[in-house]
């Protein structure tokens, strides 16, 4: 299968980046290789994962605290949202509310 990255999900790894390298510089690109592998596991696991808000499969990062929301269409898995599992579920619910 194959995996895509939409504009939105790209503006959060790039905010997570950002975030966990003021906390320790390199921080962020360990933030971006951890990510990113887990994205890509999608080109075998894609639709496995359960769809807890809507139409979107989440699956969660192994080393950071951060959930990766899908859409599978035909055979292509596209990445919408990768946010960060600790803010409020409202928040994440709303801005997945937004995504179509």
């Amino acid at each position: 299968m194959k995996v895509a990255l939409s504009a939105g999900a790209e503006k959060d790894l790039l905010d997570g980046f950002e975030f966990y390298e003021v906390q320790q510089e390199s921080l962020g690109w360990y933030f971006l290789d951890s990510l990113y592998a887990d994205i890509d596991s999608l080109s075998l696991y894609a639709g496995v994962h359960p769809k807890p808000i809507g139409a979107f499969h989440r699956t969660t990062g192994k080393r950071f605290p951060f959930s990766i929301y899908y859409q599978v269409n035909d055979d292509v898995a596209t990445v919408v949202a990768v946010l960060d599992s600790r803010q409020n579920p409202k928040r994440i619910r709303a801005k997945l509310s937004g995504i179509r």
